[in-house]
């Protein structure tokens, strides 16, 4: 049988969090990655217009296993979760989702450099007729963090996150989410289909000491 590497088994401390705040070092990891603005429920909106761009680049990504241009120390994989960090401009705007800021992105594996990432880019503009112009290729060190599984809607998330910022408060951590660190959201559940009672979704702030 074929190995297939599975992220969220392989790097457990990453994707398996418990219901109870915690800390994580985040290692730099290669992404591909489509900055956007506004409400992600809106079925019109730069969100859900970025979801299809990201998948098509992955699986083409995937599957170049089977075409005549296989990257160099190319490795089968299942495609990693969607994640997604998250900005406003102004506090008071945090309930308000149409003045969201967000880089939603998905994980590459390491084979992946940016000549296979363009590569697939023309290939999905090429097949699929998709626009990959927004699409880029990023490294991300996240480095220290609180994160934390919450279960449910979205809307709920508040919750969880107050959970984290107790937890921070007792062990002397700052809250360190600025222009250059925000609020990260990885996607477990595919929310398009689950209830959202039973979705999951690691939450992670940014901290320094």
């Amino acid at each position: 049988m074929v190995n297939v590497l599975d992220y969220k088994k392989e790097n457990k401390e990453l994707y398996s969090p418990k219901k109870i705040p915690e800390i994580i070092n985040v290692p730099e990891m290669k992404f591909m990655a489509v900055d956007g603005k506004g409400d992600p429920n809106d079925k019109n909106g730069e969100f859900n217009e970025a979801i299809p761009i990201l998948y098509s680049i992955q699986y083409t990504i995937k599957m170049s296993k089977k075409g005549k241009n296989i990257p160099d120390g190319y490795f089968d994989y299942v495609v990693p979760p969607l994640e997604g960090f998250w900005w406003v401009d102004d506090k008071k705007d945090i309930g308000n989702k149409s003045k969201y800021i967000w880089t939603v992105l998905i994980r590459l594996p390491e084979f992946v450099n940016k000549k296979t990432f363009e590569w697939a880019c023309n290939e999905v503009v090429k097949k699929k007729k998709i626009n990959t112009e927004k699409a880029k290729y990023i490294k991300i060190k996240e480095g220290l963090c609180v994160q934390c599984m919450h279960i449910g809607p979205f809307d709920e998330e508040p919750r969880t996150v107050k959970l984290m910022e107790k937890y921070m408060e007792e062990n002397n951590l700052i809250n360190d989410i600025n222009k250059e660190r925000w609020h990260h959201e990885i996607y477990l559940s595919d929310f398009r289909k689950v209830e959202s009672s039973k979705v999951k979704t690691i939450l992670r702030i940014p901290f320094k000491k």
